[in-house]
């Protein structure tokens, strides 16, 4: 009988010692996927759960790039511009929201797949531009930038797959980094996004915003 639960305690401790080697392992294997400094999904990880969220056709598409990055670096050094970057992504996250997903693609690019449930997206990417543009926190206020977004809707393009999307979201950040800086700031830079998402051949598709 001895022998019996000796038996039985100790294959409980091996399951035991497995179970959690199982829960360090899928712990380390999540934290391989995240960005170390960003906490958002590496390009792979982002892609995989993207590539998902597209089969719904509320969703858009969205690219982010941080404006002049290597002049914050240069300037201010790289503990700010890793600040700087880190504060986009916690930005870019909380407007994406629990249904979406949102990487880090390399550099200061960013990515992100938010689901338009009421059909206001145009209006909460141009709110998220402004909140973008703003000083990070616990950072010199002089270390800030503008961030360029593009996006594209799934249902605008219902045979086309995360890559080709992401090439549209990325024409469109592209135009609106063209969008001059004055336009900016008098507060046209969704009126020109909206103009140019009617164009044909890019229907849905806006140059985003350049807060």
């Amino acid at each position: 009988m001895n022998t019996l639960l000796a038996a039985v305690a100790a294959g409980v401790a091996v399951a035991a010692g497995w179970s959690a080697h199982l829960v360090w392992l899928r712990g380390r294997l999540t934290a391989a996927r995240r960005d170390p400094l960003t906490g958002l999904w590496t390009r792979e990880a982002f892609t995989r759960r993207a590539a998902r969220l597209l089969h719904d056709p509320r969703a858009v598409v969205v690219l982010a790039d941080v404006d002049h990055f290597k002049q914050v670096n240069d300037t201010h050094g790289h503990a700010a511009g890793d600040a700087l970057l880190a504060a986009t992504a916690a930005r870019l996250a909380h407007y994406t929201g629990r249904a979406g997903v949102a990487g880090r693609l390399g550099g200061d690019e960013f990515a992100a797949v938010l689901i338009d449930r009421d059909g206001t997206a145009a209006d909460l990417l141009a709110v998220l531009g402004g909140v973008l543009a703003r000083p990070a926190d616990g950072i010199d206020p002089a270390v800030h930038t503008t961030v360029s977004l593009g996006w594209a809707r799934a249902a605008d393009f219902p045979d086309e797959g995360l890559p080709e999307l992401l090439r549209r979201a990325d024409e469109a950040m592209y135009a609106a980094k063209r969008i001059p800086a004055r336009v900016r700031r008098a507060g046209l830079g969704s009126l020109l996004a909206t103009l140019a998402g009617r164009r044909p051949g890019r229907r849905g598709t806006g140059p985003g915003v350049a807060a």
